[in-house]
């Protein structure tokens, strides 16, 4: 295919998710780096879109593959998986089902079947330096405590079928570890760019800031569940930089690295954050979890923020993250954290926008009397 000129040929799975169009935007920054990405049919347009949104010399260097990476070979035909197999030299395997609430079926299938067979591609690669598998610091499912980047199987429970595939398709990567260069990463709660505050779509955490920005300017909220329990956010701009760095450094293989915030903020606090960069009054007290998912059996509240329930699940538990790893690799760089009171209000006015937007097209459907099914 593509190995003579480059440095680096990487093949990314999971375009063109949120996560893995901003990681690749992130990997053509270097002209000398070529990137493979497996598109699931389904969404076909939606890759399109995203790939024409890079600059034209970008798109130069990006070869969108149709495939699926659940299936067999990755939906690929003989040639092309020969082919990949032959020249790719880094993998970043970000396909998989996040949504909280997912059917147990699609999630054992994209999160463990994925696995099993990107692991397939990564045994018959002849110059693979790193298979990077994107998991989620919440495999540590209902643990409280203190949780350490080599901690996976402490009998822990899960509070939904996500953290519980995830868990289970990382075991595989430990297992493949004495054979292959495989390092995973975990980050934590994911939010918008800390520079522009863009995100996909409006789940878990924004769940906090709609309660917020939709509510009466002079309205105190009282906070849902316990108000010191830590919430770890990370925005995807410090995801993507820390998860390419990783996977370039020798010293990655065989380990796991935890990427969020080293100093997270209370509930509380992130609920004072956001409800002075939205203009209202700061939130007083807390609601009891039973009494908060009682509120959220409210009909509409799912139509704000997706799963909120199984959010506030994941909240209500007390655990800090150890990012020892991840320091040490990035000590000599320039990537860090940014603490969340620096981008607060770009995901806040990010919120606001899309607000606006989506009561501006409601109201044309008004007028032109034209029912929109997306909204």
């Amino acid at each position: 295919m593509t190995r003579a000129g480059f440095d680096e040929v990487v093949l990314l799975t999971g375009f063109p998710s949120f996560a893995a169009r901003r990681m690749c935007v992130e990997l053509v920054r270097d002209p000398r780096t070529f990137v493979h990405a497996v598109v699931h049919p389904k969404f076909d347009a939606e890759a399109r879109e995203a790939y024409e949104a890079l600059a034209p010399e970008e798109r130069t260097r990006v070869n969108l593959l149709e495939g699926d990476s659940a299936a067999m070979d990755l939906g690929l035909s003989g040639a092309e998986w020969k082919a990949l197999a032959a020249e790719v030299d880094r993998i970043h395997h970000m396909a998989q089902v996040t949504y909280l609430s997912a059917d147990r079926k699609l999630a054992e299938s994209v999160n463990v079947g994925g696995a099993r067979e990107i692991l397939e591609l990564a045994s018959a690669c002849r110059s693979l330096q790193c298979l990077v598998f994107h998991s989620t610091a919440h495999v540590s499912g209902d643990r409280s405590g203190h949780v350490l980047e080599q901690d996976l199987d402490k009998g822990q429970g899960f509070h939904n079928v996500v953290e519980e595939t995830l868990a289970r398709a990382e075991k595989m990567m430990r297992a493949a570890m004495p054979k292959l260069p495989i390092a995973v990463v975990r980050p934590s709660i994911i939010v918008g760019d800390s520079q522009t505050g863009e995100v996909d779509r409006f789940d878990g955490p924004y769940f906090l800031v709609l309660l917020i920005v939709t509510s009466p300017a002079d309205f105190p909220l009282a906070l849902p569940g316990r108000a010191d329990t830590p919430l770890h956010l990370v925005p995807i701009d410090y995801v993507v930089r820390a998860s390419r760095a990783i996977g370039r450094d020798p010293r990655a293989p065989g380990r796991t690295f935890h990427i969020g915030d080293p100093s997270p903020l209370t509930v509380k606090r992130v609920f004072e954050l956001v409800a002075a960069a939205g203009g209202r009054r700061v939130p007083r007290g807390f609601i009891p979890a039973n009494l908060t998912k009682a509120l959220l059996r409210t009909p509409g509240i799912d139509r704000l923020a997706k799963s909120p329930r199984a959010f506030l699940d994941a909240l209500a538990t007390p655990v800090t993250y150890s990012f020892a790893n991840t320091a040490e690799l990035l000590a000599d760089t320039d990537i860090r954290c940014p603490p969340l009171e620096s981008y607060v209000d770009r995901l806040v006015e990010y919120v606001q926008f899309r607000l606006r937007e989506k009561s501006a097209r409601s109201e044309r459907a008004e007028s032109d009397d034209v029912t929109d099914p997306l909204v």
